[in-house]
C-alpha cells in the first residue's frame, strides 16, 4: 500500500514538534523514551506522516516542558480557519515552509502587502488581520527565505488611493533590504508560462505545496506535474526579471514619477 501523502495541517504540526524538540536539545529516540512511544512513531509525527491524538501533544508538552504551546497548536490546526476552503491549508504550509517563492501578476504578494493596501482588497476588517498575522513568519526566528517576482504592471495599478500606493512600494523597499527576501520586477511582456499568480512553499522535509489563483478561486496542489510547471515557470520568470538592485530602482522612479 502506498504511503499517505502528507497533508498541510499535519506538515505544520510535525515541523512545529521537531522545532521544539530540537530547541530541547533531545534526540528522537530521547522525546521517545519519555513519552513511552518509538523513535519512528516521532518520526513518522515530525514529517507529517500520521496524525496524533491531542492527548499525545499533552503528553509532548509535558516532556519538553513547553506548557501548551503543542497542545495549542493541534487544536490550531484542527479548528476551522477563516480562510476560503480552497486556501485553507495552504498557510499552514506557510507557515511551516523553510522557503517561499511567489509570482504576481495583479496585485502586491499578500505577505508584502502593507495593512492600509490589503483593507482596500480585501472584504472585512477580520481577513486584513489574518494577513497582517501571516506577514509575521517573515521576521520569526529562522524566518523562510522569501523569492518574489511582481509583474511591473502591479507599480502603476492603482489600489485604495495614490498615498497607499506610496506607501506599499516604499514597503517593498523596505524588505528588499531584509536578508531572506528577494524581490525582482519582472518587466511587463510575455513570459511562457506566467499566465496566474502561484506561491511555492518549500517544507522541512523538501515536500512542496503550490498555490495555484486564478479571478474566481483557487487550488493547492501537491501533484508533482503541477510543481514541476511552476518551478520551471519560476525559473524562467526570474531568468527574464530584472535584477534586485535595478528592481528597487525601478521601485523608487515610480514612487516618485506616479505616487508623490
Amino acid at each position: 500500500m502506498a504511503a499517505r501523502k502528507p497533508t498541510a495541517k499535519l506538515l505544520a504540526f510535525g515541523a512545529e514538534v521537531r522545532r521544539t524538540r530540537e530547541e530541547a536539545g533531545i534526540t528522537r529516540t530521547e522525546l521517545g523514551a519519555r513519552v513511552a512511544v518509538t523513535r519512528s512513531y516521532i518520526s513518522q509525527v515530525e514529517l507529517g506522516r500520521t496524525k496524533c491524538r491531542r492527548d499525545f501533544t499533552e503528553r509532548l508538552d509535558k516532556a519538553l516542558e513547553t506548557g501548551t504551546t503543542l497542545a495549542d497548536k493541534w487544536d490550531e490546526l484542527v479548528r476551522s480557519s477563516g480562510y476560503p476552503k480552497y486556501f485553507a491549508d495552504f498557510p499552514l504550509a506557510e507557515a511551516s515552509a523553510v522557503m517561499l517563492r511567489a509570482f504576481e501578476i495583479r496585485l502586491v504578494y499578500g505577505l508584502f502587502q502593507t495593512e492600509a493596501y490589503a483593507g482596500a482588497i480585501l472584504e472585512s476588517e477580520e481577513h486584513v488581520k489574518e494577513r497582517m498575522q501571516r506577514q509575521k513568519i517573515l521576521t520569526k526566528p529562522n524566518a523562510p527565505s522569501v523569492f518574489v517576482v511582481l509583474d511591473e504592471s502591479v507599480l502603476y495599478r492603482e489600489v485604495g488611493s495614490p498615498g497607499i500606493m506610496r506607501e506599499q512600494l516604499e514597503h517593498l523597499i523596505a524588505l528588499s533590504e531584509r536578508n531572506n527576501i528577494t524581490l525582482q520586477i519582472a518587466p511587463m511582456g510575455y513570459i511562457r508560462g506566467a499566465r496566474a499568480p502561484f506561491v511555492i512553499a518549500t517544507q522541512p522535509d523538501r515536500s512542496e505545496l503550490v498555490y495555484l489563483d486564478n479571478c474566481v478561486t483557487g487550488e493547492t496542489s501537491g501533484v508533482p506535474d503541477d510543481l514541476a510547471t511552476v518551478t520551471e515557470t519560476f525559473s524562467r520568470l526570474q531568468a527574464n526579471a530584472l535584477s534586485p538592485s535595478a528592481s528597487v530602482e525601478l521601485i523608487r522612479k515610480v514612487v516618485s514619477e506616479r505616487w508623490t
